[in-house]
């Protein structure tokens, strides 16, 4: 018992040092909901951060995320994927080093799930990396923002499905995913450049990555209909209204938006009744 209860407090402790937007939700989520979403969000973050390493060479990116996305078809096994990352072992972050254990935090009746879109996503960024993130039109930006995000987005459908019988639309799930990862787009777009990397299609301004995402999110507040008020509501509700706010706060020019609007966002979802 112990041991998952330490187990759970480094989730929590990762989670805090990894992400703002998804601590909030998650830590407010039921037990057994909430080591579910972690350990799928903290897989998923383990192979982000191979996707955007800034050492990794091409190859050995496309050579880890395939590899994982091999390794994740079959039941799991920590030996090998430490064996795979043991050589990249001084520059690899913690998150990705300690895959095992956010497996392991996982409830036995979802990690099938959680491992099988976790290996479709590392090997959709595998090919991506191979490509060198090359969007020459809408199509391939669909296509990308599909499995670094749409699939976060399908997922979580499935866990709102395994714990409490939600059913939800899957094109709906995926443009909530995109969504979200469109503002990330914006934001990260100087830093992006920076590195040699532009997700922009070909021809396109910001106004139409603006459109694109505000597209996107009006579907996910769709998505967010067929969800009845409670935990779930606001885990998917807060990265929605402060994905609408960096969006909004874009627009006017700023970079991002005061922590006490993000303050104020978080409790206006949280007081919702």
């Amino acid at each position: 018992m112990s041991e998952a209860i330490n187990l759970h407090r480094s989730a929590i402790d990762m989670l805090m040092a990894t992400s703002r937007t998804f601590f909030i939700p998650i830590s407010q989520l039921p037990s057994g909901l909430q080591e579910a979403v972690s350990s799928a969000y903290l897989c998923m973050r383990a192979i982000d951060e191979i996707e955007d390493h800034p050492q990794l060479q091409v190859e050995a990116k496309h050579n880890l995320l395939r590899s994982i996305s091999l390794l994740l078809k079959e039941p799991y096994n920590n030996e090998e994927l430490m064996t795979l990352f043991h050589p990249y072992k001084s520059l690899l972050p913690e998150v990705t080093l300690r895959f095992g254990e956010w497996i392991k935090l996982c409830p036995p009746t979802i990690v099938e799930n959680i491992s099988s879109a976790t290996s479709t996503m590392a090997k959709g960024m595998a090919d991506w990396v191979l490509k060198e993130w090359r969007i020459e039109n809408e199509e391939d930006l669909n296509e990308y923002t599909y499995y670094v995000a749409g699939l976060v987005g399908v997922m979580l459908s499935d866990i709102w499905k395994w714990y409490d019988d939600v059913e939800t639309d899957k094109d709906l799930a995926i443009a909530f995913g995109r969504g979200l990862q469109s503002i990330n787009i914006l934001r990260n777009r100087a830093e992006d450049l920076e590195r040699g990397v532009d997700f922009f299609p070909d021809g396109w301004e910001l106004e139409d990555m603006y459109m694109f995402a505000r597209r996107n999110l009006a579907l996910a507040d769709v998505y967010l209909k067929d969800i009845k008020p409670g935990p779930i509501y606001n885990f998917c509700k807060i990265p929605v209204a402060l994905a609408h706010g960096t969006l909004d706060a874009l627009t006017d020019g700023k970079e991002k938006m005061s922590r006490a609007t993000v303050t104020e966002i978080v409790s206006r979802v949280v007081d919702r009744k």
